[in-house]
């Protein structure tokens, strides 16, 4: 105890003695405190999870830091076996079996009253051998005092501090205080909506796993016989019975396809890792096969039968959520979002609407919508289907086929959706500062490193099934509509003062459904073609050896990547009961298009994400700087320099 003291006392006389000159001080030689958020990405309910995700972004080089979410997702998909995900997969804050998100510790997730922070005292020599007491004042009327810890000065300490007052944070030597510092937590509330390209579609956060020696048979498909699969691991006996339908790929949400890998998500993690002062509250609805109308505004149940398909629309869901403990109300609106009957579907809509005192304002909202709007999942089945095809005529489960034709006529119509939507976004959701509101553009499927030729006609990726075939042509084609829809969009972001975030779309040069090479002698990621059992041997790979989230240059799922990654299937009961027959065939076909077929990789939402991130900083800067200039301060905060 007298050595404690003592020590004590020669560090107070050398602090003491540090000349105040008025210039500033090297943070290494004077007391101070440094404080980080514990838990910044508040989605995540296991502080380590978001921590592995820091550690990497710390880790990363200079060069690394210019897109540092595919950056990290290299190294991640590298380190994991079956992605990172998979390890985080039911430690989130969101309640499948409710659709909403709830934290499991029942807190108000969406309006928090405190965050932990982990707190550092710098510039003590000999830290080690006194002890320091922490001390927290909230700000604010009525705020509770911490309670005193005291503790080694060198290890760091964990403070709740109130939001969104914060409080002031003091530590103490021997009853005199020698650092302190304000500590006050900025938290963003971002939101994303939209599609299949926004939810992750074809990256579930638990993917399927393979057995080594076992094959299975889909029978005779086609005049083919269809036999020398992958078949999974697992204790089942047929396609579609109950246990083999009890081993799909999961995802965070099931119906949806909802996945981690969203780049919405990524988004939201990276800006939290980036300040560490900073806390993000994070809200995806997103759903595989959304439009706006029956989607966003309209109830849609998702792409995957589950018996707690969404109970609400996106706006009615992201309305809700905003309104955290508050009950919000449900509104008739007649003739507020059709247009003239421009957007016949909306007339008379209902949604949920939480009214603006209760709340919580958004500060971004991310968008991906329109694609399906124009059918354009519809012209990429027409595109990679042989007009032969007896899928031609199934409709329902991979909806109608059509031609580029039949979209330009769609454009149109998406047009005035857009506008419903805008309109939506103000008077349901209260964002009233568009630029708030990042619209994310499609990247092009099959377009070349020119950026106008695309994949030649062929089965690449495509040989698990003779019905799929790419048409150079029809593809052009596509390629064509997809460029009228991006103008279209950025004509819409343009008119109602929207983000539009399309950088990325030059990343995916290259790098569309039928890249298959890799700078590695031999690479299973990038192999085009699919593992089959022939006279009791794989070739070319035996199929447990496939790493759905190895880095490759593809960046978008072929059917044969789906296939070997999702691995959609139903039961054999349900399939009979839809679709009046009972063909193991067809469970194929599902497997190789409702997994996930062309939406990108985890590595292309990543690359989305960086794009995604590089507007959003923009954005949240501006804000910043507006609101340090309207209380006339500016703040000492570290921030992450792009």
């Amino acid at each position: 105890m007298l050595r404690t003291l003592a020590i004590a006392g020669l560090l107070l006389t050398s602090i003491t003695a540090i000349p105040h000159t008025g210039a500033s001080q090297p943070a290494d030689i004077y007391p101070h405190i440094e404080w980080r958020v514990e838990n910044p990405f508040r989605f995540f309910i296991d502080p380590t999870d978001t921590e592995a995700h820091r550690t990497i972004f710390l880790s990363l080089s200079d060069e690394e830091h210019d897109s540092p979410v595919l950056s990290a997702e290299r190294k991640l998909g590298s380190r994991y076996q079956d992605g990172w995900a998979s390890i985080v997969l039911g430690r989130t804050c969101w309640h499948a079996d409710k659709s909403r998100h709830i934290c499991p510790d029942g807190g108000d997730y969406i309006n928090p009253k405190s965050h932990r922070i982990v707190a550092e005292l710098k510039g003590i020599p000999d830290a080690s051998f006194v002890d320091c007491t922490w001390l927290t004042a909230p700000k604010g009327i009525g705020a509770p005092r911490g309670q005193a810890v005291t503790q080694p000065c060198n290890e760091p300490v964990l403070l709740d501090v109130p939001y969104p007052n914060g409080a002031r944070i003091t530590v103490e030597i021997g009853g005199r205080e020698i650092a302190a510092t304000d500590a006050t937590v900025t938290d963003l509330f971002i939101v994303g909506i939209g599609d299949s390209f926004a939810s992750g579609e074809g990256n579930p956060d638990l993917p399927i796993r393979f057995s080594r020696e076992r094959s299975v048979s889909y029978g005779a498909g086609l005049m083919t016989e269809l036999t020398g699969y992958p078949a999974r691991v697992g204790n089942w006996r047929e396609i579609g019975d109950e246990r083999f339908i009890q081993e799909n790929a999961r995802w965070l949400d099931q119906a949806c396809h909802r996945s981690l890998y969203s780049h919405q998500l990524r988004a939201a993690l990276q800006l939290s890792l980036e300040d560490p002062h900073r806390a993000v509250t994070f809200v995806g609805v997103a759903c595989s096969g959304a439009e706006i109308t029956d989607g966003l505004f309209l109830r849609y149940m998702g792409n995957e039968w589950v018996p707690n398909p969404p109970r609400l629309s996106q706006i009615s869901a992201v309305a809700e959520a905003q309104c955290g403990n508050h009950r919000p109300r449900k509104v008739s609106f007649p003739e507020a979002y059709h247009f003239n009957g421009r957007v016949p579907e909306l007339k008379g809509v209902s949604l949920v609407k939480c009214d603006a005192e209760f709340a919580r304002k958004i500060d971004l909202l991310m968008v991906s919508i329109g694609g399906n709007d124009v059918g354009f999942s519809r012209l990429v089945a027409n595109a990679v289907l042989t007009d032969k095809s007896m899928l031609k005529w199934l409709g329902g489960w991979l909806g109608q086929i059509e031609g580029a034709s039949t979209a330009k006529e769609q454009l149109a119509r998406l047009y005035w959706r857009y506008r419903a939507l805008h309109r939506a976004l103000q008077n349901i959701l209260h964002i009233h500062e568009s630029d708030r509101i990042l619209l994310t553009a499609y990247p092009g499927l099959a377009l070349l490193e020119d950026g106008t030729t695309v994949c030649p006609s062929g089965r690449a990726g495509m040989d698990i099934l003779k019905d799929f075939k790419l048409d150079e042509k029809k593809a052009l084609e596509g390629s064509v509509l997809a460029e009228h829809l991006n103008e279209l969009m950025r004509r819409a972001a343009r008119e109602h003062g929207w983000t539009f975030v399309e950088s990325h779309r030059k990343e995916f040069l290259g790098r569309g459904i039928c890249a298959g090479w890799s700078d590695a002698a031999f690479s299973t990621a990038d192999d085009l073609r699919l593992p089959r059992k022939i006279n009791g041997v794989w070739k070319p790979y035996n199929p447990a050896d496939y790493r759905p989230y190895a880095p490759r240059q593809r960046w978008f799922r072929t059917p044969n990547d789906a296939f070997m990654t999702g691995n959609f299937h139903v039961p054999a009961t349900l399939l009979q009961k839809v679709l009046q027959m009972h063909t193991s065939w067809f469970q194929l076909v599902l497997a190789a298009t409702y997994s996930g077929a062309f939406h990108p990789t985890a590595e292309g939402q990543a690359a989305i994400a960086d794009a995604v991130v590089k507007k959003a900083r923009q954005v949240l800067a501006k804000y910043e700087r507006s609101n340090e200039m309207q209380h006339g301060f500016f703040t000492d905060i570290p921030r992450f320099n792009p």
